[in-house]
């Protein structure tokens, strides 16, 4: 193979960059070497330094457009030292080679805390969009369709220019992953998952997430996506319901919890009626027990125990949703997690009305078992705008809570039944047609703990639940290219 690869890898500490280095010049197909930011003098001969800004601002990822002379291009994410496995590059550049992919990625290691574990990724899809997609750390272009791409990349990002450049490739190209390790690279952040799945709605990391936005939204025009604030007008006459309002628990195996998220129901204050519906998915645990005691003093609570054994959390709403006792609006409550106060239905009640939507999704705080704040306190979502929410959803991963629907098209739009993600395929669907209304009130406690479905994932599980949330999206992205299209 005469092809030839340029790399670009950012500095980090001198000892560590060199290890890097070494490692690639080890090739014949390198062509040439950058090192991003940085003014510490390299021992490595023939190296070149680009003092530029990080490696995600617009105006890097055009200068690697404008130094790079050969066919494929090598980018390094990482500052800690690199470690490269047999013949890797050579295997990069013939999979790019032999499938005309634009990005080419592969499975790692990780060395987090001294041990050394395999780290399979995923594989990338239509609906990829959010900018936290895991590609692990060596991305391995085709210069050609780079070079064609950087026209979409805004050099005024600090930020979003990386994520920009992986859009705008993969709305010309396919991406293809390689279920190989091809390399070790050392985890600097070894949090739990439950830990790292709030960063995007760290007030820290706001001007990160307007960039992406910005970036994303654009992508979405671009390929034909993009939908304006042109909304279905809601008239909430539909239907005839016995009260306005309904909340719904499904539960199952919830004993240490399920009694506080009772208790916070029965205890609102509305201005309209409105019942509790529980639908307890076989419990063992004495939950059962539990809602029965409730449900024998006030006659408010519904409680469902369905027939089928083949229910998810989504299956569990939709038995609920369908049944006559439900309300003209649906109000979800996890049966870890409890309402912050004693208006939250009629606050949600009235958010639907005055915004004319047919979801509301509210604000809620961070909590542990004891019901003490924990980091990142209050998640108030403020990421989603009127204008621009629907677009950004798809690059995000969830809405907020508590979540609410206008019933009747809750109903025309079933809930997929699983455990994982069910919600943010649903508010999807709805936004697709119609507003979803917000409120910044902290209404809601979202209490952590190790029980919690995603507090503490193995790296198989969340490969899972992100293919899911990555189809969902996938679905999501063909359907609206289709409405644009009408």
């Amino acid at each position: 193979m005469n092809e030839k690869v340029t790399c670009f890898i950012p500095f980090g500490t001198k000892e560590e960059t060199e290890i890097t280095i070494n490692e690639l010049i080890k090739s014949d197909l390198v062509a040439a070497i950058y090192v991003v930011g940085g003014d510490e003098e390299l021992e490595a001969e023939g190296i070149n330094v680009l003092t530029l800004e990080s490696l995600t601002h617009g105006k890097t990822i055009h200068a690697i457009a404008e130094k790079t002379d050969s066919e494929y291009v090598f980018i390094y994410t990482k500052t800690s030292a690199l470690t490269l496995g047999q013949l890797a590059l050579d295997r990069f550049l013939k999979v790019a080679k032999d499938t005309n992919s634009g990005l080419v990625y592969s499975n790692y290691r990780a060395i987090k805390d001294g041990v050394v574990e395999n780290c399979p990724v995923i594989d990338y899809q239509e609906g990829s969009l959010r900018d936290d997609f895991n590609f692990g750390s060596v991305l391995f272009y085709d210069a050609k369709v780079l070079k064609e791409a950087v026209k979409d990349v805004d050099t005024s990002f600090r930020h979003a220019g990386l994520y920009e450049l992986r859009l705008a490739v993969s709305a010309r190209s396919e991406f293809m992953r390689i279920p190989e390790v091809l390399y070790t690279e050392e985890e600097l952040d070894t949090r739990k998952s439950g830990d790292k799945i709030f960063d995007y709605v760290d007030p820290k990391n706001r001007a990160v997430q307007i960039e992406m936005e910005i970036a994303c939204t654009e992508h979405l025009k671009r390929i034909g996506a993009f939908l304006a604030p042109n909304f279905d007008n809601v008239a909430f006459d539909e239907g005839d319901f016995k009260v306005e309002a309904s909340v719904i628990i499904p539960v199952r195996d919830r004993v240490k919890t399920i009694e506080d998220a009772i208790k916070s129901v029965l205890a609102q204050k509305a201005d309209v009626d409105f019942n509790l519906i529980i639908v307890d998915n076989y419990s063992t645990d004495g939950t059962t027990e539990i809602i029965q005691k409730y449900a024998a003093i006030d006659n408010r609570i519904i409680h469902i125990i369905p027939e089928r054994k083949d229910l998810g959390i989504g299956g569990c709403w939709n038995e609920a949703v369908a049944h006559e006792s439900c309300g003209k609006f649906a109000i979800q409550l996890d049966s870890d997690d409890l309402y912050a106060g004693e208006s939250t239905v009629q606050k949600v009640v009235d958010a639907f009305y005055s915004q004319n939507c047919a979801m509301v999704v509210g604000t809620y705080q961070m909590v542990n078992f004891a019901l003490e704040e924990i980091p990142p306190g209050i998640i108030d979502h403020k990421e989603w705008t009127p204008e621009n929410g629907r677009n950004n959803a798809l690059r995000i991963n969830g809405l907020g809570a508590p979540r609410a629907f206008y019933t009747p098209v809750l109903r025309k739009n079933p809930i997929p039944n699983v455990n994982y993600g069910e919600d943010y395929a649903l508010g999807l669907a709805i936004s697709r047609n119609y507003q979803i209304g917000r409120i910044y009130d902290s209404i809601y406690m979202c209490r952590r703990w190790d029980d919690n479905s995603d507090a503490s994932l193995d790296i198989e599980k969340m490969n899972t639940h992100n293919t899911y949330k990555d189809r969902i999206r996938t679905i999501e992205l063909k359907a609206r290219k289709l409405l644009c299209k009408k």
